[in-house]
């Protein structure tokens, strides 16, 4: 009854009636000593010699770890007293300090050792001095086996042992040491007990010093030898203090402590966390509350940028819808009245994207077609270039916009400078960020003499901003020049340009879209959903897999799945039911799928993804979509721009058709206008989306692809929407320099080109309707243009000498004709990628000049031993089949220009 009295109270030591239950005068069992309650925790600092001071302090929060005592919840005490019963407030934490601005990381803290895992019966159930009932330790003693690791490890907290079994000292040799020796701690007390009252005292002196050393050196854990600690301390002079060597000799894990005792950087984890700084030496001391200082500086300058920026994009949001508004409402006069554009072809995807973009500023720098927004006698345009261009490269394209007073009246004489009415600037900023993958905008932001220039520009007019990928930054360079920005929230055009948002789109629209499924984040789930889809469509011989993010093709993968499905023949006679059979029919495919896709999957970008499991950690990490490809020999893509304006009109800026030279599912350049699909039907699908995109807040630019083939049983044409993107498009830039140099119209709604008559054809026409009605005074107009071509010779000549070589083997443009070639040039450092657009009468025509004007380019600037890099040849190829290119005219042109057959070849 006595021993489950005790247990009670060391359990709860503030219950009155275990208390009071003790009435035994002459058993030397000692009740727990409670103190006072406080208000507030109640620390004890040692302060070396003398008496324990105790102070207040603000303590950090702890998280309790496992005690060697169960505790449930109604055995558990309430109050300060029961927390630094428990341990959680820690005896040796003396020290008042303030709060700490940051949060440190918890230090390493090791296992109890196994002993220490025993329960307390077993633990302090051992000596009596009569024999029969061992007194209970002091509450500090008990508790200690109790209680939660901290967190925070402080150095040296007590000494602990497994009391003795014999008279014998310290047979069983193990001392965990764990910041400070508590005189009340059952390993101590037992060098206090009869039977080793001869070196108990000789002990004690020796663990006084040493205590000091490793509390210090903030030692985490030291482990001392009994047997040799006895022996040594025995040896010892009363009045000697112990030399470090001798201190280590009766450490178990010396090697442990004499690195920790030897290095550097270590006692600012002194007791009580950051607070046993203050225990160390004067050094130490100062040094510690230099880190605290710095920390705290730190921390709060963070803390201060943190909500800084949090306010500021709070206040461009705010600003940019505010003048959103005041745009939509002033839209139909500004538009016809004189304004300024600001042109930011910015890429603003995410970072991960960003990154993988190879020569992201020439990538942001495709679009200088946006210059010939100044066709219009009312705008002004301001180009922010991504690159630092030449004095040759900027009269190139003063000469190139001056041509349009020329192209109007046909004659070179009459070249305007039209310097004044668009500028080209380039942020300072944009070598400053080289490792950081920053997105125009980004840049801009970071370039204020840039920026004070603009203002200046811009004082007292109507003006805009036109980005590209919407980013946040963009909403903040709007908000510096105080103007609205003609574009989506960035945050509603990441979600919808993304292939998972884009088919939400399409749903919302109502228009056709392949069978596919979307938000696709688990292999299970991307197993589950090909299987439903192969069974569901198996006219489909080729499957698409598109990473959400991924711009161009990079993300894009593919597997003809039916090709190399084992189970295939059983599912056209068998696998076509429903319940029973329709489940071994998914079964059959989920099984076989994991092997096929391995081996058969081909990503567009095997240079980034090399293997179909590099691909799928990629498509996982960001989500994506499957999707049919048609099963069709014959497909055309087909890309529409539109413009959503601010009060949400809808038009319809540039309509084309995709060229593939570098495979079906990449881009390379465009055929204008687009002939394949009937106008009407491209117009109503549009106007769907359109409508859809307004009704999720989407505003300005954006491109829609389609793809159309005909269906191999009925015959008839099919038009499914496939991607969305939510941006200027290079397609929409090449369209503007294309009706500038021609003069022209393009009408999306009739998929009509109108440009003036040539000369010829005025001529022509005018002869043949003498004495009649004079006929409309234009002809219809059609353009091969591509922005991605690419040749690594090219950096190895000037572009002045590249323009003379193409004029003098009759590469150009004619002005009377209004019809030839204009090249598009990005930068003159690494030269080797351009932008060529080829303008004539008929499409086969225009296709043939496009192709020979990169077989007389590469001709040109390869040595026949050195072909460089290039897409021209594929480009070539694409053409080809296109028009359907017989052998005999391969012949006929090996015979006629050999060299250029040899390239056609390679």
């Amino acid at each position: 009854q006595q021993v489950e009295m005790d247990f009670k109270i060391m359990l709860d030591p503030e219950k009155v009636d275990n208390k009071a239950g003790l009435k035994h005068p002459n058993d030397e069992t000692r009740l727990p000593l409670i103190t006072k309650k406080k208000s507030a925790p109640v620390c004890r600092q040692r302060t070396g010699k003398g008496p324990t001071v105790t102070s207040p302090g603000a303590l950090p929060a702890f998280h309790s770890l496992p005690s060697p005592l169960p505790l449930v919840e109604q055995d558990t005490p309430k109050g300060t007293l029961s927390l630094s019963g428990q341990r959680l407030i820690l005896p040796a934490a003396k020290r008042t300090l303030p709060a700490p601005p940051v949060m440190s990381r918890a230090a390493a803290f090791p296992e109890f050792p196994r002993q220490h895992q025993k329960s307390a019966l077993a633990i302090y159930g051992k000596y009596s001095s009569k024999g029969n009932i061992e007194p209970l330790p002091s509450s500090n003693s008990v508790v200690s086996t109790r209680k939660s690791k901290p967190e925070w490890r402080c150095p040296a907290q007590q000494l602990e042992s497994e009391p003795l079994q014999t008279a014998q000292p310290f047979q069983d040799p193990c001392l965990d040491w764990d910041i400070t020796v508590h005189q009340k701690a059952p390993g101590f007390l037992a060098l206090q007990h009869p039977h080793h009252s001869s070196c108990g005292e000789s002990i004690v002196g020796f663990l006084e010093p040493t205590e000091k050393l490793l509390k210090d050196h903030t030692v985490p854990l030291a482990t001392i030898n009994g047997q040799n600690l006895a022996q040594i301390a025995s040896d010892l002079d009363f009045e000697e203090n112990p030399t470090k060597s001798a201190i280590l000799s009766v450490i178990k894990n010396q090697s442990a402590v004499e690195k920790t005792l030897n290095g550097a950087g270590q006692s600012c984890i002194g007791q009580g966390g950051r607070a046993g700084a203050a225990a160390g030496s004067p050094g130490q001391q100062q040094w510690a509350a230099g880190v605290i200082s710095a920390r705290w500086r730190s921390w709060n300058h963070l803390a201060r940028l943190r909500g800084a920026l949090r306010e500021a994009r709070h206040r461009h949001l705010e600003n940019f819808y505010s003048r959103a508004k005041h745009l939509a409402a002033n839209w139909n006069r500004i538009r016809t009245s004189r304004r300024t554009i600001i042109h930011i072809p910015s890429l603003g995807y995410s970072e991960h994207i960003r990154e993988h973009i190879p020569d992201l500023a020439l990538q942001q720098n495709l679009q200088m077609g946006r210059l010939c927004d100044i066709l219009d006698a009312n705008v002004d345009v301001i180009y922010i270039c991504p690159l630092a261009l030449s004095e040759e490269l900027l009269q190139y394209y003063h000469k190139l916009l001056g041509l349009q007073a020329a192209v109007r009246s046909g004659s070179p004489e009459d070249m305007a400078d039209l310097q004044d009415r668009f500028k080209i600037l380039t942020p300072e900023a944009i070598n400053s960020f080289p490792e950081h993958h920053m997105c125009l905008a980004t840049v801009l932001k970071y370039s204020p003499r840039t920026l004070q220039r603009l203002q200046g520009l811009l004082q007292g007019r109507d003006a805009y901003v036109v980005g590209g990928v919407p980013h946040l930054d963009d909403l903040a360079v709007a908000d510096q020049l105080q103007v609205p920005l003609l574009g989506s929230e960035p945050a509603v055009a990441q979600l919808y340009s993304t292939k998972s948002g884009s088919k939400r789109i399409f749903a919302s629209a109502g228009v056709p879209t392949p069978p596919g499924e979307w938000d696709i984040h688990s292999r299970e789930q991307l197993l589950r959903a090909l299987s439903q889809l192969i069974l569901d469509h198996g006219e489909v011989q080729r499957w698409l897999f598109k990473v959400d993010d991924e711009r161009g093709g990079d993300g894009t993968a593919f597997c003809d799945v039916t090709s190399h499905l084992e189970c295939y023949p059983w599912l056209q006679r068998e696998g076509q039911g429903h319940g029973p059979a329709r489940e071994l029919a998914l079964v059959k495919i989920s099984q076989e799928l994991p092997g096929l896709l391995a081996q058969h999957v081909q990503p567009v970008n095997e240079k980034r993804f090399p293997t179909w499991e590099k691909f799928l950690q990629t498509f996982l990490t960001q989500g994506g979509v499957i999707e049919a490809f048609p099963y069709s020999a014959s497909v055309t893509n087909v890309t529409v721009d539109v413009l959503i304006e601010p009060t949400g009109e809808l038009t319809l800026l540039a309509a084309g058709e995709q060229l593939h030279a570098q495979g079906p599912l990449r881009s390379s350049g465009t055929t204008i206008p687009q002939r394949s699909v009937p106008p009407e039907v491209l117009k109503a699908l549009c106007w769907k989306i359109g409508e859809a995109c307004k009704s999720k807040g989407v505003l300005g630019y954006f491109s829609v692809d389609f793809v159309a083939f005909t269906h191999p049983q009925s015959r008839e044409q099919q038009v499914w929407a496939t991607d969305l993107d939510l941006c200027y498009s290079d397609q929409l830039a090449l369209s503007q320099l294309l009706v500038y140099m021609t003069d022209g119209n393009l009408d999306c709604g009739s998929s009509c080109l109108q440009g003036p008559l040539g000369a010829k054809e005025g001529k022509s026409q005018w002869l043949q309707h003498q004495g009649t009605k004079p006929p409309a005074p234009s002809s219809p107009r059609c353009a091969v243009a591509s922005s991605q071509l690419r040749h690594s010779s090219l950096s190895g000549i000037s572009y002045n000498l590249l323009l003379h070589i193409c004029q003098a083997r009759g590469v150009g443009f004619d002005l009377q004709e209004k019809q030839g070639t204009v090249f598009v040039l990005y930068e003159d450092q690494k030269r080797h990628s351009l932008g060529m657009i080829t303008i004539g009468e008929d499409l086969q025509g225009v296709l043939l000049t496009f192709a020979r004007n990169l077989f007389i380019i590469h001709q040109e600037i390869s040595a026949p031993n050195m072909q460089g890099e290039t897409n021209f040849k594929m480009a070539i190829r694409d053409i080809e089949a296109i028009l359907g290119v017989t052998a005999q005219n391969k012949l006929r042109l090996e015979e006629e220009q050999p060299w250029e057959a040899d390239a056609l070849k390679e």
